[in-house]
């Protein structure tokens, strides 16, 4: 693959319009409809509940202080994700490359996006929310797989949760083989 030089007019970011206005956006994107701002909850619903029993892989977004963002995928048997209530979901942690970035930045910002994904499913749940970290509680237990106890948990406190927009899964053909590049290894 071959990056693009920086020199040239093209990538000139003096010729670049940058949008500078949530104002300018709306004009641009138009007003959401309002099904799209009905459909935000802050309480698991029924057909939340199914997606987490179903969803084998979540992506945690989080930012540390000073803004600067961390994105970690984690994934296990589907409905590793566990609700405890309406508004409560904890995450037990599985071993990794030991980073721990997520976490660095829970320390100092609670706030944190999920986002999960049903294989060969248009089901997108997003949950924004305030994180916890916990390195033992009754529901340890639970989440043992194969005699490993995590060490620790993230619990999180639902701010917000809906379904999202799932045409990026539909142009992108995720879940169709027949999309995927020639030179991807295949399982």
């Amino acid at each position: 693959m071959t990056v693009p030089s920086s020199g040239g007019n093209a990538t000139a970011p003096h010729t670049w319009q940058e949008l500078r206005s949530g104002e300018e956006l709306t004009e641009l994107l138009g007003e959401p409809h309002p099904i799209v701002i009905d459909k935000v909850h802050d309480e698991l619903t029924s057909d939340d509940l199914g997606i987490l029993a179903r969803s084998p892989f979540c992506v945690v977004s989080t930012s540390d202080a000073e803004g600067n963002c961390d994105t970690s995928p984690r994934g296990d048997a589907p409905g590793f994700v566990h609700p405890l209530d309406a508004r409560t979901v904890v995450l037990p942690d599985r071993p990794g490359n030991r980073r721990g970035d997520s976490f660095r930045n829970i320390l100092v910002n609670p706030h944190v996006g999920l986002l999960h994904l049903v294989p060969g499913s248009a089901d997108i749940l997003r949950i924004n929310g305030r994180a916890r970290i916990l390195t033992d509680a009754p529901f340890f237990d639970s989440m043992t797989v194969k005699g490993k106890r995590p060490q620790l948990a993230l619990v999180v406190e639902i701010d917000e949760i809906f379904l999202h927009c799932s045409q990026s899964l539909r142009r992108a053909g995720i879940w169709h083989p027949e999309t995927w590049p020639q030179d991807t290894p295949r399982a």
